[in-house]
């Protein structure tokens, strides 16, 4: 099983350590893609402050995220799962998960990330503020930057197994499971069942405990109907509505009676 993630934008300082080291970092596809957006991102952000600040979409109060950019080369690296905070990752706690959940999470997880293209949990990464909407005054849309290599790499990434996609809408268009692929992919919304709507906060916190139940458990659905099976033997109130069309992924609606 694969399980895309999106970032957090929050993310931990990592405190001292190594630098990055690029060419360490998983899917090795990547690496051309990550070094073309590393080096404008270093350089925009060493140079004109208030423009980095504009093409990142970062408010004054968040002025010093560019400074933090402007050292990425040379910044302390820790794993993605711990530099990466929030909502989500708060309920998914890594850190809390035994031994063995810890490793069926280095092998399944996958984040989605703006200056990274994708990483897994334990590679080892600095801080950083870049997110998929950027668009970089040489790169360009990062969301496009992105899809080429991305077409090239994450197919085989996927396995023969189930892929569970999580993200956003930002960081799925870099990447479309297409073909066989699609349709052994389920998307997930979670939704408010009263009303019907995906309220941000308890989407990501739901999706967390999603995840953390299903690594604890050692669940090993290996296509979308077996992961409904899994999520509702999990307590989860599932809705699924598989593809019309061959190439396409199924559809899930976790559906949620409190919002927490």
């Amino acid at each position: 099983m694969l399980v895309l993630l999106p970032p957090s934008e929050g993310k931990a300082s990592p405190g001292e350590g190594a630098p990055l080291q690029l060419e360490s970092l998983s899917l090795p596809g990547l690496t051309d893609a990550r070094r073309a957006v590393l080096a404008e991102l270093v350089e925009l952000c060493a140079g004109d402050e208030e423009k980095a600040r504009e093409v990142l979409g970062l408010s004054e109060g968040l002025r010093g995220e560019v400074t933090k950019n402007a050292g990425l080369d040379t910044a302390a690296a820790r794993p993605a799962g711990e530099i990466y905070t929030g909502v989500l990752y708060d309920a998914l706690g890594l850190a809390t998960l035994d031994a063995a959940a810890k490793r069926r999470a280095a092998g399944s997880l996958l984040v989605f990330s703006g200056l990274w293209g994708a990483v897994r949990v334990t590679d080892r990464i600095p801080s950083y503020r870049c997110s998929m909407g950027v668009k970089l005054p040489g790169l360009g849309a990062l969301g496009a930057h992105w899809r080429a290599p991305m077409a090239e790499v994450l197919p085989a990434a996927a396995g023969d197994g189930l892929v569970l996609d999580l993200r956003s809408s930002a960081y799925a268009a870099a990447w479309k499971p297409k073909g066989e692929v699609a349709g052994r992919t389920a998307t997930v919304r979670v939704l408010h069942a009263p009303t019907r709507k995906v309220v941000s906060h308890f989407n990501k916190a739901t999706k967390g405990r999603m995840v953390r139940g299903l690594l604890t458990a050692d669940a090993t659905p290996e296509h979308p109907a077996e992961l409904v099976a899994v999520l509702r033997e999990l307590g989860y109130v599932v809705e699924a509505q598989a593809p019309e069309k061959a190439g396409r992924a199924w559809s899930l609606d976790v559906l949620v009676e409190e919002i927490h």
